[in-house]
């Protein structure tokens, strides 16, 4: 399940909104969403993101978080580290090698030692 997958279930959970009706509601197929929910679809364009934000009623940071939750919801990154220190190649390979060993907490702790790092390298 993707970042944005999860929280665009959640958000149907707590308004009791189908799949079939918000897939209706959005213009798509209920199979899009439900593969949208499940991270077997790559992330959603930008207009449907928009369209969540605006069938859900979220404003403000509601729906900015949902805009970088969908940009973070590649279900397949690629890491390209040509031109990069030895060092991070190696990182780039111990994560595809090892992420689904990685548990949510980990990857809380990893997220925020990212957070550390200075806008500009990000």
């Amino acid at each position: 399940m993707t970042p944005f997958g999860a929280r665009l279930r959640e958000l149907r959970t707590q308004r009791g909104v189908t799949l079939k009706d918000l897939a209706a509601a959005l213009q798509v197929s209920a199979a899009y969403l439900s593969a949208l929910e499940h991270g077997r679809r790559g992330k959603p364009s930008a207009g449907l993101v928009h369209q969540v934000n605006e069938y859900f009623g979220l404003i403000w940071d509601d729906a900015e978080d949902l805009n970088r939750l969908a940009r973070h919801s590649h279900p397949r990154a690629v890491l390209d580290t040509s031109g990069l220190a030895p060092e991070v190649t190696d990182l780039a390979n111990r994560l595809a090698r090892d992420i689904r060993q990685i548990t949510p907490e980990a990857a809380a702790r990893i997220g925020a030692v990212l957070d550390t790092l200075p806008k500009g390298r990000r």
